[in-house]
């Protein structure tokens, strides 16, 4: 059985050669990032079962027809004993907490509050500066009305004391006061010391929605989505110095 089981996959493999190489390139980075983690071959194989496992359950239904163990394991290749086993502790997980193999990242609770101040500082017009930077904020809106960083962290979360907040932030170098007691957003510092969740958070969001885009594209199914990508050559040095600063002010 096993054997058969391998020569069905190199037969597979034969078929989709390109497709193969493309996704072996893909997951390079993916597994650098697991390995620096300290998460090696057996644990990422088993996650990759189970989504497997999800994605024929999910995205290769048959009308009318409930998706049986062995259809799964089938069109996954993946052991019918596995594909049970895999389906029962997705159902264990459904009826209690979620878990990795149910649910989708959760957002960690920093996240929201923390990036979407950040957000509206940087992204809101009343709050930059003639060159388009973040402007020092008074402490309290007593002292910079609509304009403080008290009013800031309000505007985003009216339960959440921005005096704390405030404080957290002066702690890990995200902000500082300058010689007038003004909060100085430190934007460098605050991308840095993000969280691994919060990181992670954002990984899994954006390549997701990226490869799903792809995804779409090269199965064919209309309309297209809209991807693109810039290339440039003969670039020097002080050249690329200058687009990062340039695409660094563009996106904020």
């Amino acid at each position: 059985m096993r054997a058969r089981r391998l020569v069905e996959a190199r037969q597979r493999e034969r078929r989709s050669p390109n497709l193969l190489a493309v996704t072996r390139r893909v997951l390079w980075p993916l597994v650098k990032l697991l390995v620096h983690r300290g998460i090696g071959y057996p644990a990422f194989a088993e996650a990759l079962k189970s989504v497997f496992v999800r994605v024929v359950s999910e995205e290769f239904p048959l009308p009318g027809k409930p998706q049986t163990d062995s259809r799964i394991s089938v069109l996954s290749g993946i052991y019918r004993r596995d594909v049970k086993r895999l389906r029962a502790e997705a159902r264990r997980a459904a009826a209690g907490s979620a878990s990795a193999l149910t649910a989708r990242a959760e957002e960690p609770p920093d996240v929201s509050l923390s990036s979407m101040v950040v957000a509206v500082w940087t992204g809101k017009r009343a709050y930059l500066d003639r060159a388009g930077r973040p402007r020092p904020l008074a402490l309290t809106a007593a002292k910079g009305g609509r304009l403080s960083f008290e009013a800031l962290v309000r505007s985003v979360n009216k339960d959440v004391r921005p005096r704390a907040l405030l404080d957290e932030w002066l702690r890990r170098g995200a902000v500082a006061l300058d010689e007038q007691g003004r909060a100085c957003l430190n934007l460098d510092v605050f991308m840095a010391q993000k969280t691994l969740d919060e990181k992670a958070f954002y990984f899994a969001q954006n390549v997701h929605d990226h490869i799903a885009a792809v995804t779409h594209n090269l199965t064919g199914e209309p309309p297209p989505f809209l991807e693109r990508c810039v290339h440039y050559g003969k670039l020097t040095e002080a050249s690329v110095a200058e687009l990062t600063e340039l695409a660094r002010e563009a996106g904020m």
